[in-house]
């Protein structure tokens, strides 16, 4: 007995259990950043003196998908060029350098892309740079479908950013999304990723959150016991605190939950690489 034991013992140490991983082919990793718009005069917070750890922050996770807000041209192309394994899709809610973005990164190795399309958060989605409702500037969308390149599986995969003033353009951008990417995406799986400006309870969180029409809220699925104020995602570079968890990582009901949280990493300097947390999800379809 002893003997079979050892040799079983054996064996099974050739052949560990392989650990959890967001690289198997039925799990996808999700993370949602806002990383500030690299023009702001935020002295020693400056985007030159972070934009590093902006990159690690992102690798030491290696999201699968990535939601950028607030990006800028020149960060989307510095992070792109950091960041090879990724392929990207950009689109500034203005004509024009400068223009922020609700930029969309991707693992090469895991997705291709099968479209792509930015619609604007107004009464006139497909006009460019258009604005509705009581909305201090222009809001978009951002959007791919993505093939998974071992299963052909498809699924769509947006990023947002509401507005931070207009209370009723931000009621109205949660009933647009909701209505306009389900019917784009006629019941393919769906991720988001976006900085809401509100939190949990708000008119918006409770439209995309409606059980027979939202979406879930990755974070809260997988924590669900309350715990405020350890859940605020704005920071303000740590110099003053948000209400609420105002960036979330949803998803449709073709998902498990495997696990979801806020990123505080702040590497060796213990700067902070943003004034928003990222926040991250693993899910399994």
């Amino acid at each position: 007995m002893k003997k079979l034991l050892l040799c079983l013992a054996l064996c099974l140490s050739a052949y560990p259990i392989p650990a959890f991983s967001a690289d198997a082919d039925d799990t996808v990793s999700v993370m949602s950043f806002n990383i500030r718009y690299g023009t702001a005069k935020d002295e020693e917070n400056a985007w030159p003196y972070r934009r590093d750890l902006v990159v690690e922050t992102i690798q030491q996770r290696s999201p699968d998908l990535l939601g950028l807000q607030e990006a800028v041209d020149f960060q989307v192309n510095y992070l792109a060029e950091k960041l090879p394994d990724y392929a990207v899709y950009s689109v500034p809610r203005t004509p024009g350098p400068g223009g922020e973005s609700c930029a969309i990164f991707y693992r090469r190795d895991r997705f291709e892309k099968a479209d792509e399309r930015t619609f604007w958060l107004s009464e006139k989605p497909d006009e460019v740079a258009s604005i509705s409702w009581d909305s201090s500037l222009p809001r978009i969308v951002s959007w791919v479908r993505l093939r998974s390149k071992t299963s052909d599986r498809e699924f769509f995969f947006a990023n947002t950013h509401f507005d931070h003033k207009g209370s009723r353009a931000r009621d109205e951008s949660a009933k647009l999304l909701r209505s306009r990417l389900g019917s784009i995406a006629n019941g393919l799986p769906i991720v988001i990723t976006g900085d809401f400006n509100c939190g949990e309870g708000s008119p918006p969180y409770t439209t995309l959150t409606d059980p027979d029409k939202g979406y879930r809220d990755t974070y809260r699925e997988a924590n669900p016991t309350k715990n405020l104020p350890n859940e605020i995602t704005f920071t303000g570079f740590g110099l003053k605190m948000g209400e609420a968890r105002i960036d979330w990582a949803l998803c449709s009901d073709h998902w498990t939950i495997e696990e979801a949280g806020i990123d505080r990493f702040r590497g060796e300097s213990g700067r902070y690489p943003s004034d928003h947390e990222p926040v991250f999800g693993i899910l399994k379809w």
